[in-house]
Order: C-alpha cells, then structure tokens, then sequence
C-alpha cells in the first residue's frame, strides 16, 4: 500500500511517500512543492495543484493523509494555509483518492506514542521507522513523513476492526 502523506502550506508544502509492507515501512520519496511570493495567491494555488497532480501521476498512492489545521494565532496566515489545504483536497478528489485528515496530536500519538511529543521526537522517531541516516530535512518533509505513517497505522487499525464484525 502507497502512501502519501501532505503537509500544507502556501509556500512549501511538505510531501512524503511511503511503501507499507507488512509491518514495515519503506521511504519512496519526499521533499517539497514551493510557490513563489511574487505570484498572486491564485496563481500559487493553482501551481500547487499542478505540482500535486502531477506527482500524484508519477507515484499513484492509493492512500492521501493530510495535516488537519490547528487553530493559529495569525488568522491571515490560517486563512491561506486553509485555501492550500482546500487545493490539496480537491486535487486528491480530482484524481480518485480520498484524502484523510489528521491532527498534529494524532500524528504524535502514532508516531511516537504520545501526543505531547515534540516536533524534533517525531522526527526522529520518523528517520527510525524508515530506517534513514539521517532526519529528513525540511521539516515540512518529515512532518509529511509522519502524516503517512499516521495513516499506516490507522488504516491497519480501522482494518483489523473491521474484518472483526
């Protein structure tokens, strides 16, 4: 099962995917989409959903996981991040996956299992499940790392329930 997990942002957007085999995990690939500030919000967001398209064409993930929004004390800065995560959606939906949300407290209690857990444990924890060297960089990579496993771990959890009833 191919995985990929998205972090959004206007502009960089972390993405990650992940291979799930058995009850490991194996890195595909991850990085991130910038746009440029000297375009228009429009013009950003539409390179976006280019950028994701077309990634989503190369990779062919069956599942998507995305960042849910947590409240921001910069209501401006929420609104765009919201219209980016508003793209990411669409563009999921666009190409016959459905995306599923996830909060920061629930990556950390899968990833890490704890809730509280700060951003350098997940990401340590991330380069551990993968078996990387080293930590991905940026952060919004290892935290879109994070998202897939998150999902890793709640499909196989909702799964299992279900084959239960």
């Amino acid at each position: 099962m191919k995985i990929l997990g998205i972090d959004p942002g206007i502009a960089t957007t972390g993405y990650g995917v992940i291979d799930v085999l058995g009850n490991r995990f194996e890195l595909v690939d991850y990085g991130v989409f910038k746009t440029s500030p000297e375009d228009s919000l429009s013009r950003r967001l539409m390179h976006l959903h280019e950028q994701l398209s077309s990634y989503i064409g190369i990779h062919s993930p069956q599942h998507v996981s995305v960042e849910e929004l947590f409240f921001n004390t910069n209501a401006k800065t929420a609104l765009i991040v919201g219209q980016a995560r508003g793209v990411i959606l669409l563009t999921a939906e666009k190409l016959g996956l459905e995306a599923t949300s996830y909060t920061p407290l629930q990556v950390k209690s899968a990833v890490c299992g704890y809730g509280r857990a700060d951003k350098k444990q997940v990401q340590s924890m991330v380069q551990r499940l993968l078996n990387l060297k080293a930590i991905p960089k940026p952060d919004d990579a290892a935290d879109a790392l994070g998202l897939a496993i998150c999902h890793a771990h709640s499909y196989k959890v909702n799964s299992y329930a279900q084959t239960r009833r």
